[in-house]
């Protein structure tokens, strides 16, 4: 494992006990090359209207707080 996904999964760690509070979850699927972050959003969180603004303003920054090298998270529909 490297550096940069022990941080994302970190983030992740992080940002997940706030998805589950709303009935929902968070997964890396996988993170690019290009250091794009992929997720999978599970429960409510696949519905939520607010689903993309969670993933900008919640996922997305924490991942990049913890790990700059990230420029973008993207949210996938299947594994």
């Amino acid at each position: 494992m490297s550096l940069t996904e022990e941080k994302v999964l970190r983030a992740l760690e992080q940002i997940r006990p706030f998805l589950e509070k709303d009935g929902g979850n968070i997964s890396l699927v996988e993170i690019t090359p290009e250091m794009v972050v992929r997720v999978k959003l599970h429960g409510a969180c696949e519905t939520c209207t607010m689903s993309n603004m969670t993933l900008r303003a919640g996922v997305e920054e924490n991942i990049r707080n913890l790990a700059p090298e990230i420029v973008r998270v993207e949210a996938v529909e299947t594994v």
